[in-house]
C-alpha cells in the first residue's frame, strides 16, 4: 500500500517530466542546395507517447508556444487552482536544446494569480527577445491586453491595450513585430477576428507605437483595424475559424525592418495569402508548386526567416485530419531573396517527415513556429526551428550548412529501452524490488551503475524524472 501510495502522488510529477535525454524522429533529410537539417529533439504522440501523452501540455488549454534562446515556453491557460472558482494560467518551461522540462511559471499580474479566461492564449516574443502574453478576447470586449511576461518569475506587466475602434469580433493569435518596450525599434501588433463559423469575419485589428514614443492605431490614417476586400480563393467573403497573421521582417532595409507593411494571413480553408496594408493581396499560392502546396488547409501557421542572406518560409501542410501523416509542416526557400513569391520557391522539407501526431485538438488549428540564429564554427548562420501543434507535440531542428543530429545513446533510467525515460521505468523498476518483473533488462534496471538493484537505484530514477 506505501508502493501504492508513492506512485499515485509521483505521478503529478510525471506528468511534468520530458525524457532525460533527447529523443530524436530518427529521419535522415536531405542536403539541398547546400543546406542541410536535423532534428535535435521531438515530443510528440508518434515517437514519445507515453510521455507526452501524460504530459500537462498535452492538453486542450496548452495552445501556443515561442522559443528564446535556450527555452520553450509552453502557454498553459486555466491550469493552477487559486479558488473553486479561478484556476490560474502558467507557462511552462521546457529545454530547447534537449527538450527536457525546467519549469513551471505560474503567471501573475500586480501581484495576483492571473486568472483571465483562456489568458495565455497567445504567446510569443517581440524581435528583441521580450516574452509577451494576450488573452483571448470576447465579441463584447473593445481592448485587446497584450503583456510583457518576466521569464523567470512569470510576473506580467501591461504594455497596451489594442483597440478594437468599436468594431467587436473575438480575438485569438497576435502577432508582434518589433521591440515591444519601445526602446530600441518602432513596434507593431496585429490579430485577426476570430470566428465560430466557418465563413468567418474580414476583419483584422492593427496597433502601431513609434520607438520613445506611444501607441496608437496601426494602418495609415487613423484606423486601428481594417476590413479586407480581397481574398484568395476569390470566393472567400472572410478569414474562416482561428486565423492568424504574421507580419514579415525586412532585414534588407534597416528603415522599414519592423514596419510589417507586408504579412501573411492564414486561416482554416487556404493556404497563406500574403497582404499589403491596404489590404492588397501580394501573393498566394495559386501558382506556387505542386510539391509545395498543402495538402490539406485546416491548421493555421506561418513564419518566414533568413540564414546567411536566403530566405526560407516555413508553414503547415497537414493537420491531424489528414488522410496521410499528422501535423506536419513544410520548409522552403524563396528564390529571390528580395521578391516573396510563393511560385518562385522550392520545396525543401517536410518536418517530421513521419508526424507529430494525428489526435484531434478539438478545433484549436492554430500551429506555432519559432527560430533563433547562432553562428557555427566556420562563421555560418545556424537557425533553430520550433515546430509546436496543440495536444500533438513539437519538437525543434537545426538548419545550416553543417549541422548534425545528436549521436543516440543509451539512456540512464530507460528501464524498458523504449528510448524514454518515464513513469513506465518507475513502474517497472518498483515491479522488480518488489519480485514481480522477471523479465531481463539487460543491466538497464541498475540505474545508479553501483551492482545489484536496490532502493538507491528507485532513488536515481526519481532523481533523473525529477531532472536533478
Amino acid at each position: 500500500m506505501l508502493m501504492k501510495r508513492f506512485l499515485l502522488s509521483f505521478a503529478l510529477f510525471v506528468g511534468l517530466i520530458l525524457p532525460a535525454a533527447a529523443v530524436t524522429d530518427g529521419q535522415v533529410y536531405p542536403e539541398i542546395n547546400g543546406m542541410k537539417i536535423a532534428n535535435q529533439w521531438i515530443f510528440d504522440q508518434v515517437h514519445t507517447r507515453d510521455a507526452y501523452s501524460a504530459s500537462v501540455i498535452n492538453a486542450y488549454y496548452a495552445r501556443t508556444a515561442t522559443m528564446i534562446g535556450d527555452e520553450v515556453y509552453v502557454g498553459r491557460s486555466l491550469y493552477i487552482p487559486v479558488t473553486d472558482e479561478n484556476l490560474q494560467s502558467a507557462i511552462l518551461v521546457y529545454s530547447a536544446i534537449d527538450g527536457s522540462f525546467l519549469r513551471e511559471m505560474p503567471l501573475t499580474l500586480d501581484g495576483n494569480p492571473y486568472c483571465t479566461f483562456l489568458g495565455a492564449t497567445s504567446v510569443g516574443k517581440d524581435s528583441f527577445g521580450h516574452l509577451w502574453v494576450a488573452p483571448m478576447t470576447s465579441n463584447v470586449v473593445n481592448k485587446v491586453p497584450v503583456y510583457i511576461c518576466d521569464p523567470q518569475s512569470g510576473a506580467l506587466t501591461l504594455v497596451t491595450e489594442m483597440d478594437k475602434g468599436g468594431i467587436l469580433y473575438r480575438t485569438d493569435y497576435l502577432d508582434v513585430l518589433g521591440d515591444l518596450t519601445l526602446e530600441q525599434a518602432e513596434c507593431n501588433i496585429m490579430t485577426a477576428a476570430g470566428s465560430s463559423e466557418s465563413a468567418g469575419f474580414p476583419t483584422i485589428y492593427r496597433w502601431h507605437g513609434d520607438q520613445d514614443g506611444d501607441w496608437g492605431p496601426g494602418f495609415y490614417g487613423t484606423d486601428c483595424y481594417l476590413d479586407l476586400l480581397y481574398f484568395y480563393p476569390e470566393t472567400k467573403t472572410g478569414l474562416s475559424l482561428a486565423p492568424i497573421v504574421k507580419m514579415c521582417e525586412d532585414p534588407l532595409n534597416e528603415d522599414t525592418r519592423y514596419s510589417g507593411e507586408l504579412f501573411y494571413i492564414d486561416c482554416y480553408d487556404a493556404a497563406p495569402v500574403l497582404y499589403d496594408l491596404d489590404g492588397n493581396i501580394i501573393d498566394t499560392f495559386e501558382y506556387a508548386d505542386p510539391a509545395a502546396q498543402p495538402r490539406t488547409y485546416r491548421s493555421n501557421g506561418v513564419l518566414d526567416f533568413t540564414i546567411d542572406g536566403r530566405a526560407f518560409i516555413v508553414y503547415t501542410i497537414a493537420d491531424m485530419n489528414n488522410d496521410g501523416n499528422g501535423c506536419q509542416a513544410m520548409i522552403c526557400e524563396y528564390n529571390d531573396p528580395s521578391m516573396m513569391s510563393f511560385d518562385n520557391m522550392t520545396p525543401m522539407w517536410t518536418i517530421p517527415a513521419d508526424s507529430l501526431g494525428k489526435v484531434n485538438d478539438s478545433g484549436l488549428r492554430v500551429h506555432c513556429f519559432a527560430t533563433e540564429k547562432s553562428v557555427d564554427d566556420e562563421g555560418n548562420e545556424v537557425v533553430t526551428l520550433l515546430t509546436f501543434k496543440a495536444q500533438n507535440g513539437m519538437a525543434v531542428y537545426k538548419i545550416g550548412k553543417n549541422v548534425e543530429a545528436p549521436q543516440p545513446q543509451g539512456k540512464k533510467g530507460d528501464v524498458d529501452g523504449n528510448g524514454e525515460v518515464d513513469g513506465t521505468d518507475l513502474n517497472i523498476l518498483i515491479n522488480i524490488l518488489l519480485g514481480k518483473d522477471q523479465n531481463n533488462y539487460e543491466g538497464r534496471e541498475n540505474v545508479d551503475e553501483q551492482g545489484g538493484v536496490d532502493g538507491n537505484d528507485l532513488n536515481a530514477l526519481i532523481n533523473i524524472l525529477l531532472g536533478k
